[in-house]
């Protein structure tokens, strides 16, 4: 275990809790804080209102540091076009649940960090920020780290972990193929050039000049142990934590990683229009994994989003993204200081 992971995280342990937005708030990672890891609040998917509101909790409920993080991918304009092909695939699942999409609806809720974000945050001199494709632009760059907060973002790639290293970063998070969520990819779109959590790590760590976390695939102290031999100075964690009491895992998600369907994985795009690893369901069969029907990202998430609500209601998860990476060995209904704990004990 390298130590430089206190200087760059500030923490008592090697592990930060990987940022899961849409089943995770401020108690999760005020948890894991408090156990002696980095917690992570994930702020892709909040107005800044609901930023200050969930840092206001953490705030008054720890003096660990803790985690932001946020996308920072370049928006592209709305496709109508695009869109309406989209519709006319996804009108059958909605006449199937009796109802039509809402053709009204154009925006996301996926938004890039900004200045506006910024300024909402500047006041609570966030420890720690965290990024997902790529970088925001330098001038933002430049600002965040003037408040003393360490800044690290995603790799999928060696070429990625490289532009990052170039570009200012305190340390790179090499994410592993078998990790689930959406991948950090910003240089590439082509899945075949994602790698395992092992080959990634092995073949940065000595290309770049600040530490490595690795991530993917890790849920216990096995794997851990494993990513240190890698030459990784930190793990980051996601899955192991769905279970978890302070999660806020569906009741149909938490039954998804349960059962034996939790086994067979896959990237898609047709939750958000951007390649993404979850459990297996009608949509990513029938729409295909990778459509090159689905808007660009975050468009795609407009009607699916639509669908989702329409099927759970019915106690289906049809078309819930049902986010998890390859290994849920360490998937366990505790608490999460009682994870954080056992990944180092």
């Amino acid at each position: 275990m390298d130590n430089n992971f206190k200087t760059l995280l500030g923490t008592e342990l090697p592990v930060i809790q990987a940022p899961m937005a849409g089943v995770q708030n401020s108690a999760l990672a005020i948890a894991v804080s408090n156990a002696g890891g980095l917690g992570s609040l994930p702020c892709g998917m909040l107005s800044t209102e609901q930023i200050i509101s969930e840092l206001e909790l953490m705030r008054a409920n720890t003096n660990k540091p803790y985690n932001l993080n946020f996308f920072c991918h370049t928006v592209q304009p709305f496709d109508e076009l695009k869109q309406k092909q989209w519709q006319t695939r996804l009108r059958p699942f909605f006449s199937e649940l009796d109802s039509e999409f809402d053709e009204s609806k154009k925006g996301s809720s996926r938004v890039p960090f900004s200045h506006e974000v910024a300024d909402a945050i500047e006041a609570f001199a966030p420890p720690f920020i965290s990024f997902h494709f790529g970088l925001p632009e330098p001038s933002l760059l430049k600002r965040v780290k003037a408040w003393g907060a360490k800044v690290v973002s995603s790799a999928t790639t060696v070429e990625e972990a490289l532009w990052l290293d170039e570009n200012g970063v305190d340390g790179i998070i090499a994410q592993g193929n078998e990790g689930g969520g959406h991948r950090g990819m910003f240089l590439t779109n082509d899945i075949t050039t994602q790698l395992s959590m092992a080959c990634l790590v092995s073949q940065i760590v000595d290309k770049v000049s600040v530490p490595v976390i690795a991530a993917g695939g890790i849920v216990d102290r096995n794997t851990v142990k494993s990513a240190f031999a890698l030459g990784a100075s930190a793990v980051q964690v996601g899955t192991a934590y769905l279970l978890c009491k302070e999660a806020l895992t569906s009741d149909l998600h938490r039954t998804a990683i349960k059962s034996s369907r939790a086994s067979h994985t896959a990237l898609t795009n047709v939750f958000s229009g951007k390649p993404a690893r979850g459990i297996v369901n009608r949509a990513m069969i029938e729409l295909g994994y990778m459509s090159e029907l689905a808007p660009s990202f975050p468009y795609a998430s407009i009607e699916m989003a639509q669908l989702r609500s329409l099927a759970e209601q019915r106690g289906l998860d049809d078309f819930s993204p049902l986010w998890c990476g390859q290994n849920t060995r360490g998937c366990k209904e505790v608490s999460a200081a009682e994870l954080t704990l056992s990944l180092v004990e």
